[in-house]
């Protein structure tokens, strides 16, 4: 006996057996969807109301001689005047403070996540990382006023200002370091050990390449935060009109500093001053992170070579 044959026409339209999605799902979802874009909105349009005024304010006064010039010799009033020695100060501070945190915080995030499994010392350290997460800066400031100016008499310097700025980066940079550590994929490792690789190398030529893009991006976010604090510097750098491009001695400006001097005197030159100071400080900021993704999409392994 022959097998039954297919009883549907071969040129029969296909029977649909997707359900109609109903009006009160698609009312839902339109609202979901206006919620979302109003959050968005929310969120953006001060971020872009700032960043335009910013900008609006600080062109009228940026040129090579703001970029090239200190305050010396230069009166509240005067039209002359630059940012120079404040740029050199922060770039100066901000890196000393990145040597130092950066190497800190991911050798505490590779113990926390590779080593540190249930470990008493692990704990302690993950609940003192949480603690200074929420550190206010100027708590930083006053700590190295009083242990590192005061106790000990180095006196005001960028360097000081940068063990500030590294107490405020180093709960960043370790919490990052350990969230990417944490996404690697334990088969990597397994197989790794399987060749017979030693655990620290695995760490070093396995681990950490694979993390390595969002370690930046959490080291970039670190530095952004200290970049603009004025309140450690306030404390442990003090003021000057002068350059001084050796850290380690006598007092040393900032750009947050620069700007919160220029902007407490009562006059339209230094208000101008400040608003191109906050502006090259967004533009540092942002020559920053883009000189990181180019480094982490250089080196990401998945890059094609």
């Amino acid at each position: 006996m022959s097998a039954p044959q297919d009883t549907i026409p071969r040129d029969a339209a296909p029977v649909s057996i997707v359900a109609p999605i109903s009006f009160g799902r698609r009312l839902k979802d339109v609202l979901v969807r206006g919620l979302v874009w109003l959050a968005f909105a929310i969120a953006v349009v001060p971020l872009v109301s700032v960043i335009w005024l910013v900008v609006k304010n600080g062109l009228a006064r940026i040129d090579m001689t703001f970029l090239t010039h200190s305050m010396r010799n230069i009166a509240p009033r005067d039209a002359g005047g630059g940012a120079y020695h404040a740029i050199l100060g922060t770039l100066e501070q901000v890196l000393i403070a990145t040597v130092i945190s950066v190497p800190i915080g991911l050798l505490t995030a590779i113990y926390l996540v590779e080593y540190g499994n249930g470990r008493r010392l692990a704990r302690s350290i993950s609940f003192f990382v949480d603690v200074m997460t929420g550190i206010p800066s100027v708590v930083a400031g006053l700590f190295v006023l009083a242990f590192w100016i005061l106790v000990l008499g180095f006196g005001f310097s960028g360097f000081a200002g940068a063990l500030a700025l590294s107490i405020l980066m180093l709960p960043t940079v370790v919490r990052a370091a350990e969230e990417m550590l944490k996404l690697v994929p334990n088969e990597l490792r397994e197989a790794s050990y399987a060749l017979g690789v030693p655990k620290w190398k695995t760490i070093v030529r396995i681990v950490l390449p694979t993390a390595l893009t969002g370690i930046i991006t959490g080291i970039m976010l670190a530095i952004a935060r200290v970049a603009g604090e004025t309140a450690p510097l306030l404390l442990t750098v003090f003021f000057t009109s002068s350059i001084n491009p050796d850290p380690f001695n006598g007092p040393q400006m900032g750009l947050p500093l620069y700007i919160f001097d220029q902007m407490g005197r009562p006059n339209d030159t230094a208000i101008a001053r400040a608003w191109a100071g906050a502006l090259t400080l967004i533009v540092i900021v942002m020559l920053l992170n883009l000189v990181a993704r180019l480094i982490a999409w250089w080196r990401a392994p998945a890059k094609g070579r």
